[in-house]
């Protein structure tokens, strides 16, 4: 059995509140690395096409209310 299924079982066998703590765990941390990842692209230049964009959209009059 791989690592990666005897952590599937142990998941499976938790008790409820163990499942619900171990869930928001996962969802905390999946949003931390997603916020790393941003972070990382912005200060490497990969979103600043999205700044270019908005401002031609500024420039157009064409920004969309949200």
């Amino acid at each position: 059995m791989s690592n990666v299924e005897e952590i599937k079982a142990a998941i499976e066998a938790l008790a409820e509140p163990d499942y619900v703590q171990l869930r928001q765990w996962f969802s905390e941390r999946d949003w931390e690395r997603w916020d790393k990842q941003i972070e990382a692209d912005s200060k490497s230049g990969k979103l600043d096409f999205l700044i270019v964009e908005a401002l031609e959209e500024k420039t157009k009059r064409t920004l969309k209310e949200l």
